[in-house]
């Protein structure tokens, strides 16, 4: 049938597809007539919508009982044909939510459903990801304000996540390790993580075999905001100690008249120049670190103390672990609260940054995987059901593959 908006295809299953379990696809005995005849969506003919219909009586299963007959074109509880849900789960990955909605003339609201059903078809056989894992990176990133995180596990050699799941800690990482078989576990042998104690705790308990590797940005990182907690004190100190201005008289100030010090305002817009490798700093930037240089020594020092310990990471292991060691009995005496403290958090995980010094793997690629699962939320403008996402984030940054209707 046609008219001006949508074309509508009268169709029925052929013989041998009839009478079978819309569930497990088992020959079952006509029940009754169901709610009669059913629409289904399909992809647009043109600038028409395209729909199938076709009688949708029930059959009684021995297994799952009274339920809608099976059909060949769309899925158990789907109002949409495989052809339609495959081409929007495919622009959900690759567009925006509002060109989804627009292209497809649906609603977002259909839209997750449809996700997790494609990933539950092409996802058979999920525990296979266990299979042949030697190294993994561990993280936690953030889904949602209000401190919600997941727990992201990816396979080095392949670069795809083989697990993820809501929330972080301990308990959260033992659900992913009791999925593994005892085989599975010993076979790990490298694990990249920040130095969270819940993941060395897991590693210790389940992965005998594995050593543990601290991530080199997550190094930097704590020495960062080491140095960022000393600028801040200095920041303060400076406005403490400056001289008190004169107030300022209307018209120009008289010949002689000592400028203002603006030793506290440098310091306090020196994060960006403090935080930057020397390499890349521009003429305004390293005027102020050559001011810092001349004012604060504390400040100065602290940053030293920064670079020693990031150029750590570009050295072999055997001078890498002298200058570490050096940078440790450094970072003892210097004096700076922050740094001793932050010496002793790297004495904790001497061995496992040595471990990093030796392979040279990163948290890298998981890093380059949360930014994709970050781009996946903000395309998507969130998720209400943290199982769509999860199932979103499965599909994009998986093996899992979906197919357009011509492709498969």
């Amino acid at each position: 049938m046609f008219d001006d908006d949508s074309i509508v295809f009268y169709v029925h299953p052929s013989k041998v597809q009839q009478c079978r379990c819309g569930i497990c696809g088992r020959k079952s005995p006509y029940y009754d007539a169901g709610r009669g005849y059913r629409l289904w969506r399909t992809t647009d003919i043109g600038l028409h919508r395209a729909e199938i219909c076709a009688d949708s009586y029930r059959v009684k299963c021995p297994e799952h009982g009274v339920v809608t007959a099976y059909v060949p074109w769309a899925r158990h509880e789907s109002r949409h044909t495989h052809d339609f849900e495959h081409t929007v789960t495919w622009l959900a990955m690759n567009c925006s939510k509002l060109a989804v909605s627009r292209f497809m003339r649906i609603s977002w609201n259909t839209v997750g459903p449809m996700i997790s059903r494609v990933r539950n078809e092409l996802d058979t056989n999920p525990e296979n990801r266990f299979d042949n894992l030697e190294k993994i990176g561990i993280d936690e990133t953030s889904y949602r304000k209000g401190h919600k995180y997941m727990t992201v596990v990816v396979n080095h050699d392949t670069g795809k996540v083989v697990w993820v799941a809501p929330g972080h800690g301990k308990e959260v990482l033992t659900s992913f390790f009791s999925l593994l078989t005892e085989e599975q576990r010993n076979a790990i042998k490298v694990v990249s993580a920040d130095g969270a104690k819940w993941i060395a705790s897991c590693i210790e308990e389940y992965c005998p075999n594995a050593v543990r590797r601290i991530d080199p940005f997550h190094v930097v990182e704590w020495v960062n905001e080491a140095l960022s907690k000393v600028r801040i004190d200095s920041w303060n100190d400076a406005k403490k100690n400056a001289a008190p201005a004169p107030k300022r008289k209307v018209g120009r100030p008289p010949k002689g008249t000592a400028p203002k010090d603006t030793t506290a305002s440098e310091i306090k817009g020196s994060k960006y120049a403090l935080g930057k490798n020397p390499e890349n700093l521009t003429a305004n930037q390293q005027a102020k670190l050559e001011l810092i240089a001349k004012t604060d020594k504390r400040l100065w020092r602290a940053y030293q103390l920064k670079e020693e310990l990031r150029t750590v990471f570009k050295l072999d292991k055997e001078t890498g672990q002298k200058q570490l060691n050096h940078w440790i009995k450094w970072a003892q005496h210097c004096r700076i609260p922050a740094f001793v403290e932050l010496q002793r958090k790297i004495r904790r995980h001497y061995d496992a940054i040595l471990s990093t010094l030796e392979s040279g793997i990163s948290n890298a690629r998981i890093e380059a995987v949360n930014n994709k699962i970050k781009l996946s939320i903000r395309m998507a403008f969130g998720f209400r059901n943290i199982d769509n996402m999860i199932d979103m984030i499965m599909l994009r940054c998986s093996d899992l593959e979906v197919p357009l209707p011509w492709s498969w």
